[in-house]
């Protein structure tokens, strides 16, 4: 067993959840909590994910809180609230009172209303159960319904050596101190405090004489998504959450900062692959529709607009029809290069690199996509050219994907920023929207330019 440990630190194979299963089966709970004890409850929670519900949850029973709890926050949404369902009120609670606050209350948040009452009246803990309800009030997108009542703090007026006293109690109910605070009489943040400069300091001085006035924080109501930018850029393990009166509520870890930054990531990777609300591979057939669908009507519509514009210069392509077998490769780069320009915009703004006005943008994405347009045109003539050998045709075409290729390079920076400006998600540009808008403009450019050029 204990190789079988050893061999099997972060995948979890089809041996190990055989083994799991047999010893659930045989009720031989001395072995799976042997087998088990060794295993982070990141891994645990992943082999709950596979097993069957009846079979999680006999693990989860089997174990106790102080080890399920913390599997119960890395488990598979779906899979937390089926086990959820499936826990009475009481045996929650023991599980809650073992985990932070910011777990906890993210729990509770998943039940419906009435199950969160009946939850909450069976927590012992009087404090913590005060924090969890405070944590509750605040919006989950914003810094207080993110952060964790756990923190540790000092008064100015204290001295060294009773500030290490009080340290010690309060490291207790913290999983893991990055950061001591400083507040005055009325709890309002006014520092840090750097644990050499405590250590060394004598144990008479006050904490007033030692303190470092400047510490990064954030507002309560602050968005989640500029949380994550100030704690990327300052490279912070944690930061304070406080009030508009610089009240100290809370504190926020960098590991929650990365849940965040991986379901945004999520969020935009599914919106520029045209998918209008948050799944995952494993949902239902008709959530996976809904989901897709909109999209998919959208370039249903764009290919209809296309087919109307073609029809218009079907009379062209009885004598030019050379024009109608290059109409492909004209929508296609359009649509790559409308991606690819509203990709770097949507990039930028996640990141705060998109500095200057809109209209020095468009000018640099104008000169940008001129230069590409005139590089791929030029191989694009001289192929036509000795392919058809009509210059002009080969003229008409070439000058048609330098235009096409100006217009989707200017829509794929424009785009991403007017929805940003009106506080719409800009990812949605990277998606099929761009793409359908682009291949119909190109392909209307593209016989426009013919019809000019060739004149017919």
């Amino acid at each position: 067993m204990e190789e079988l440990n050893n061999n099997i630190q972060f995948k979890i194979t089809e041996e190990l959840l055989e083994l799991v299963q047999e010893l659930i089966e045989t009720q031989d709970d001395k072995a799976l909590k042997h087998l088990l004890k060794d295993y982070h409850y990141a891994d645990v929670a992943e082999i709950l994910n596979d097993l069957e519900l009846e079979d999680a949850l006999y693990v989860i029973k089997l174990l106790d809180s102080e080890t399920t709890s913390d599997i119960l926050t890395e488990l598979d949404e779906d899979i937390r609230e089926k086990v959820l369902q499936n826990l009475s009120a009481k045996e929650i609670a023991e599980e809650i009172q073992e985990l932070d606050t910011d777990d906890a209350a993210d729990i509770i948040a998943e039940l419906p209303i009435s199950r969160q009452h009946e939850v909450i009246s069976k927590i012992e803990d009087e404090d913590h159960k005060a924090e969890i309800q405070e944590l509750l009030t605040y919006d989950e997108d914003t810094a207080g319904g993110l952060m964790a009542k756990e923190l540790v703090k000092v008064y100015e007026t204290w001295t060294v050596a009773g500030c290490l006293r009080r340290i010690r109690g309060q490291a207790e109910n913290v999983t893991r101190v990055h950061s001591v605070y400083v507040v005055d009489k009325k709890n309002k943040l006014i520092g840090r405090l750097s644990l050499k400069d405590l250590i060394t300091a004598k144990s008479d001085q006050k904490i007033a004489d030692i303190y470092i006035s400047t510490v990064d924080s954030v507002y309560v109501d602050e968005d989640v998504e500029e949380v994550a930018k100030i704690m990327a850029k300052y490279d912070l393990e944690a930061i304070p959450v406080v009030d508009r009166n610089k009240t100290l509520l809370g504190r926020i870890t960098i590991d929650d900062i990365i849940d965040v930054i991986k379901e945004e990531a999520d969020k935009d990777y599914q919106l520029a692959a045209g998918i209008s609300q948050d799944v995952e591979a494993d949902d239902s057939i008709l959530q996976l529709t809904r989901a897709r669908i909109p999209w998919l009507a959208l370039g249903l519509l764009g290919g209809i607009g296309a087919f109307l514009i073609m029809e218009g210069f079907q009379e062209s392509f009885s004598k030019y029809a050379v024009l109608f077998f290059f109409t492909p490769l004209i929508a296609a780069m359009a649509g790559n290069v409308g991606v690819q320009s509203s990709a770097i915009i949507v990039q930028g703004l996640a990141n705060d690199d998109v500095k200057g006005s809109i209209n020095s943008r468009l000018i640099k994405e104008m000169l940008l996509a001129a230069l590409n347009g005139a590089i791929l045109a030029l191989f694009l003539f001289l192929f036509v050219f000795f392919y058809n050998g009509d210059l002009l045709t080969a003229i008409a075409i070439s000058v048609s994907l330098v235009a096409v290729i100006v217009v989707a390079g200017l829509v794929g920076t424009f785009v991403p920023l007017f929805l940003d400006k009106r506080g719409i998600d800009p990812a949605i540009a990277t998606g099929p929207f761009i793409t359908t808008s682009n291949d119909i403009f190109g392909i209307l450019i593209y016989f426009l330019i013919a019809k000019l050029i060739l004149g017919f």
